[in-house]
């Protein structure tokens, strides 16, 4: 189906993000009025990738990823919150391309891996070079919506 243009989001992308951001959710459920509020304040973010996988027809995919110090990495390693792409467009490489960025730019970063958690996307992650590393633990602590 040809390649996608990845390039980091804009203001502009967020009413294309918001259906998939809303849906990438499975734990809570996101907000429009809260997606809005952190949406540009993410793209102010040095240490925070936000980019999109763009069609002709339009933004099929994004990815939210984020950079920080660490001690056990010897400095910065790259975690990837969200990756979603719009089911109509799964298998066309949209995904695969948006992964390849967050690697460039956390290599721009010098971060020594890259890593996420994943619950229904395994396999498309170790056919990409990703290991299982860990269990994924997490405790809800915000008491509100």
């Amino acid at each position: 189906m040809g390649a996608h243009a990845i390039r980091p989001a804009r203001r502009a992308d967020a009413d294309a993000v918001w259906p998939l951001a809303r849906d990438f959710a499975t734990s809570f459920v996101p907000t429009r009025a809260a997606f809005d509020a952190t949406f540009p304040a993410l793209l102010d973010r040095d240490d925070t990738l936000l980019a999109v996988a763009e069609r002709p027809t339009g933004v099929v995919g994004h990815v939210l990823a984020s950079a920080h110090l660490t001690f056990l990495a010897n400095g910065p390693v790259c975690w990837v919150e969200e990756l979603m792409v719009d089911a109509d467009h799964r298998g066309t490489g949209a995904g695969s391309a948006l992964v390849r960025a967050v690697e460039d730019w956390a290599a721009e970063r010098d971060a020594a891996y890259g890593s996420l958690a994943s619950r229904r996307a395994g396999d498309f992650y170790r056919r990409l070079g990703y290991a299982d590393s860990a269990t994924f633990f997490r405790k809800v602590t915000r008491r509100r919506g």
